[in-house]
């Protein structure tokens, strides 16, 4: 990632905020300190090279190489090396990379984190969390290691015990905690449940772990859609997710990069009302009011807040795609 394109990025954020005085801290910790929009994350395997220098050309918001489902066990450490230079020679500066170590209860973690943390990607993800522990521990090694502030950590959460500790997980990364990653597929697997449209017996836990995420400040991430045949199954769950107020979706191929990109975006609408509501509360507030009304529907403080966030993310993105 350009780290250029994050200063333009925050040049949008200090737009955004000249607009009004109020500004919520988790929101500008979001978009200005990590700074990037996260609406589409491609799982790509580490021991593709093809498939890695495919991804160079993808639109994607983050490719995430994969160390741990994507590869076989006796492919894991040419995977490893595959997946550091490929961080170090980098996919454009349009995108994030993030590669995903194998869990921290394996035999390969801990090579996988010192090759991986030196190549210095945007962050490292790891698998399976399930209680705080598996975060403070890593980041104790990377300090040990003096791995850059700026490389965070990313924690899937894809299990019931996870998902029970979903709190404990969001508030123990200090600095380096940016996102929660929903792993769908292996919580269905273990609460025996049916892969359906609705997603029903995931309901709770998808709203669960994001109440926990923005309680903390962190990034939420929805997980994967694993059929590749049905388009509209994946536009469900994208406009579902982002409805709920996820950040972005996982994905395992990259014909699903487009929908996700476009769903969790903000629409023109939405910008230009978003507009509206700044301009409606900045003229109310000169004349002694607190409250306005825009398009028949009043508007307050909370409302603004959020129009920036809409307007501050839309800038994001343009920033992005310009890179």
């Amino acid at each position: 990632f350009d780290r250029g394109a994050m200063r333009g990025i925050r040049s949008v954020v200090s737009v955004a905020r000249g607009v009004g005085q109020s500004w919520t801290r988790s929101y500008c910790a979001r978009v200005e300190v990590q700074g990037r929009p996260r609406r589409s994350v491609l799982f790509m395997p580490g021991s593709n090279a093809k498939a890695l220098e495919k991804g160079k050309g993808i639109v994607t918001d983050v490719i995430s190489i994969d160390l741990e489902d994507a590869v076989a066990p006796n492919a894991k450490p040419m995977a490893r090396e595959a997946a550091a230079a490929a961080v170090r020679g980098g996919f454009g500066t349009h995108k994030e990379v993030v590669v995903r170590l194998n869990g921290t209860d394996t035999e390969w973690h801990g090579e996988d984190l010192r090759v991986i943390c030196a190549a210095k990607p945007e962050a490292i993800v790891l698998p399976k969390v399930e209680g705080p522990e598996q975060v403070i521990e890593t980041i104790r090694a990377m300090d040990a290691m003096n791995v850059p502030k700026e490389v965070g950590v990313w924690a899937m959460i894809e299990t019931p015990m996870g998902i029970l500790r979903a709190e404990d997980i969001a508030k123990s990364g200090q600095s380096r905690l940016e996102a929660v990653v929903m792993g769908t597929s292996d919580l269905t697997k273990d609460l025996r449940g049916k892969h359906m449209p609705g997603r029903q017996p995931l309901l709770h836990a998808l709203s669960h772990v994001l109440m926990c995420a923005r309680a903390h400040g962190v990034m939420a991430l929805d997980g994967v859609c694993l059929d590749l045949h049905d388009p509209e199954e994946l536009e469900a769950q994208c406009r579902q997710a982002a409805e709920m107020g996820f950040d972005g979706k996982t994905l395992i191929h990259p014909k699903q990069v487009e929908p996700a990109n476009r769903i969790f975006s903000p629409t023109e609408s939405q910008v230009e009302t978003s507009k509206e509501i700044i301009k409606a509360h900045t003229e109310a507030l000169a004349e002694g009011k607190n409250v306005a009304v825009v398009q028949g529907k009043l508007v307050e403080n909370l409302h603004v807040e959020n129009a920036k966030r809409i307007l501050a993310m839309n800038g994001a993105i343009k920033v992005r795609s310009a890179a």
